[in-house]
């Protein structure tokens, strides 16, 4: 096998086993279920198959997910993500806030999807994590493609999840520390733009506008970290 071949091969394994990662992660920051309490050892399995640095962070959860009630996580799960606006997990909510802006921006994740084949559920809103990473692990190379595409064009907002999921000790930090393992490395206007991210949060509210969306989906505009839950959520 000559020098190409072997770049060609090791591309091909890397990619593999990032979908793995998306597909093990969209699971894992799904609101919790029985369903994904059964799939549990699956999840082990199919983490145990990575590499360290992308298993060990993805068994953190694994591990979590099996050591509590069902009630308890979820609990831990709507405190986490519905009520601090640092861990949305909707992606276009970093960059846009509660703004009409928001609303085209989601228009991309759509096309993306719809150019796949890709089929979202009514009450799914696309930008959501798991969405994203299950869009990546399924398909072929061109989808996966396209799904890395959106998670680098919402880098800054990812990253600003990672580092408050760290910083809060959250048990599910190990699903975000794996996801970012599978991308380049942060480079000059990504790591300005998740500086300005940490510094001062996702955006408020435009002045006289109104959420694309009813309020239900999204954070508190008015910047408070805790409000109703969101009913866009995977549940």
């Amino acid at each position: 096998m000559n020098r190409a071949a072997r770049a060609a091969s090791a591309r091909t394994a890397a990619q593999r086993e990032h979908a793995v990662v998306h597909r093990v992660a969209a699971l894992l920051l799904e609101y919790p279920s029985v369903e994904l309490i059964d799939l549990l050892p699956q999840l082990r399995a199919a983490s145990h198959e990575l590499s360290p640095r992308l298993r060990d962070p993805l068994l953190e959860v694994v591990d979590h997910l099996g050591s509590r009630p069902l009630p308890e996580l979820e609990a831990e799960y709507v405190a986490t993500f519905d009520l601090k606006r640092r861990c949305a997990l909707y992606l276009t909510y970093y960059a846009y806030g509660d703004t009409r802006k928001r609303g085209v921006a989601l228009v991309t994740f759509k096309q993306a999807y719809r150019a796949a084949g890709f089929e979202l559920a009514a009450d799914e809103l696309p930008d959501h994590l798991a969405v994203v990473l299950e869009f990546a692990s399924t398909g072929g190379p061109e989808t996966w493609v396209a799904g890395i595409r959106l998670l680098l064009e919402h880098r800054a907002g990812l990253e600003l999840l990672r580092l408050a999921l760290v910083d809060s000790g959250s048990a599910y930090a190990g699903a975000l520390v794996a996801v970012t393992s599978t991308l380049p490395a942060l480079q000059g206007e990504d790591r300005e733009a998740v500086a300005r991210l940490a510094a001062e949060g996702p955006p408020g509210e435009d002045v006289g506008l109104e959420p694309f969306a009813p309020p239900s989906y999204m954070p508190d505009p008015n910047g408070s970290d805790t409000h109703a839950p969101l009913q866009g959520a995977r549940r």
